[in-house]
């Protein structure tokens, strides 16, 4: 899918590393200490959608494809885009050759096969891919050959993306849960001590591609000795840590705190536009398995209070219902006027219709690792308990969050963000098999129509049906649009800003 080339894609790419390179020649060595919000629940890409997953993971595991810093899909275990045949039904992919697994094996069409098996089985991504797939064979020790059941133009953004991601591993290594994070990327597991740090050292037989650096594609050069992620759940922490020169680089730093990284030690750095903070809605079990408790959530919420109290700047935020914003290529105006009412009268109405009865509580899952978040959630509450809901914040950490929304008897809302991903069907709620288990007959149409086509400009006017759908259905809040805060070390050079941080081709300054 080609994207407009406008304003507001213009600033992702910029965000996406499309300035200048540096002027300085990279220099080998050194080791990094990266602040996360905390503590990944597991290191296995395929089993979880949680962004500090992927962004740990990246570095050890690949994937077939990724994503250019324009956003479009390219190769990366893969040696070449697909060969596209049968009207769109027959992908065939050629393999990198001499690729090596950190155990020290090489990787073949055999190892690309069972991982795509197992994708298909443990990932909720490889589980919606899966629906679409016919068939998945290895003709040759360097060829993958996937046929679909009917042409699906998300299929390469699904192979690309990197959580609940399609990694390669050796197919000896299929067990689940994964008992050895054992990949081909650049830097491997040398050592995970939980609530401490997580220790990933250069791999020494990593082949990099020939081409150039590319966004998330391209070569991969492994400049550093190490990479530390540490676990820093509290975002003040995050912040003093970042000021004193402790970190290399802090994600997810409060944007009140803008004014604080200066000084020579840390400098900020704002992705814009970001994403969206979404409050994700329980439609398989529990109160709001009930649309109509779902559109009274939807029409008590004030979005613009709820982004002043998670931003405070309109520098940091945009009140927007639209899933993704001008200048977009699926932006889309459709359903949206049912978007930032804030009417608790009318919700009010509409919960007594829905024969609510006061006193279930309406359970919001939460964490304070995302600030942000966090103060969503208290404004979103005083909302609905305006409307005559009974709410219940559970406030826990990051981790805990990413096992409960597994468990539809444990939330009725949790409170999480996206960025603007280049393929809307990558978004979270699209999937049927992702925590909130959206599941309609509307929605299964409008997806499919929209999935079959191939066409830009046709895919475009019909991600409008799409987004009417959700509307109509209520399957999560849009909160509004965001921009990102992070914290970097002016001694790190060679980084480029991204929705999930990487650090390969990034070096010391000595």
């Amino acid at each position: 899918m080609r994207f407009r080339r406008t304003t507001a894609i213009l600033a992702l790419l910029a965000a996406m590393g499309a300035g200048p390179a540096p002027a300085a020649e990279p220099q080998r060595g050194g080791v990094v200490d990266v602040a996360t919000i905390g503590e990944p629940p597991t290191l296995d890409p395929m089993a979880s959608t949680a962004d500090l997953v992927g962004i740990v993971s990246q570095h050890v595991f690949e994937t077939l494809f990724t994503f250019g810093k324009d956003w479009q899909v390219v190769p990366l275990l893969a040696e070449a885009m697909p060969e596209i045949t049968e009207g769109g039904r027959v992908y065939t992919i050629r393999l990198r050759q001499g690729v090596t697994f950190h155990d020290g094996s090489g990787m073949d069409s055999a190892d690309v096969l069972a991982s795509l098996k197992r994708w298909e089985t443990v990932a909720s991504r490889g589980q919606q891919a899966a629906k679409n797939i016919a068939s998945i064979e290895a003709p040759d020790p360097a060829t993958i050959r996937i046929t679909l059941k009917e042409p699906y133009a998300p299929l390469l953004s699904l192979l690309a993306f990197n959580n609940a991601a399609a990694v390669i591993l050796p197919a000896e290594d299929m067990a689940v849960p994964m008992e050895k994070p054992v990949g081909t990327g650049p830097y491997m597991l040398k050592e995970r001590k939980p609530d401490q740090y997580i220790q990933l050292v250069r791999f020494d037989g990593y082949k990099p591609r020939e081409d150039a650096a590319n966004g998330y594609g391209g070569a991969r050069h492994q400049y550093l000795d190490e990479i530390r992620f540490v676990p820093v759940p509290d975002p003040n922490t995050r912040v003093e840590g970042a000021v004193a020169g402790q970190f290399a680089y802090a994600d997810s730093i409060p944007v009140e705190s803008a004014g604080r990284l200066t000084g020579g030690k840390t400098e900020a750095l704002t992705l814009k536009p970001f994403g969206w903070p979404v409050f994700v809605m329980n439609t398989k079990e529990g109160l709001l398995s009930d649309v109509k408790k779902r559109r009274a959530v939807l029409t008590a919420l004030n979005p613009e209070d709820m982004l002043i109290a998670g931003f405070g700047s309109t520098d940091f935020y945009a009140v927007d219902g639209a899933l993704y914003p001008d200048g977009y290529a699926w932006h889309n105006t459709q359903g949206v006027d049912a978007y930032g009412l804030g009417d608790a009268q009318k919700a009010a109405a509409a919960l007594q219709e829905a024969g609510y009865d006061g006193a279930t509580p309406l359970r919001i899952l939460t964490s304070r690792q995302y600030e942000f978040h966090y103060k969503m959630a208290e404004v979103a509450a005083e909302y609905l308990k305006a409307a005559g809901f009974q709410v219940q914040l559970d406030v826990v950490d990051w981790a805990t969050l990413t096992q409960r929304r597994q468990d539809p008897k444990l939330w009725d809302i949790f409170i999480s963000h996206s960025p603007f991903l280049p393929e809307p069907s990558l978004i979270g709620v699209m999937q049927d098999s992702s925590p909130g288990w959206w599941q309609s007959e509307a929605k299964t149409k409008a997806l499919a129509a929209f999935n079959a086509e191939s066409d830009p400009a046709k895919r475009a006017e019909l991600f409008g049906a799409v987004q009417k759908v959700f509307y109509d259905e209520v399957p999560a809040f849009k909160v509004g649009d965001f921009n990102a805060l992070a914290a970097k070390s002016p001694k790190l050079q060679g980084f480029e800003p991204a929705p999930w941080p990487y650090f390969w081709n990034a070096w010391l300054e000595k």
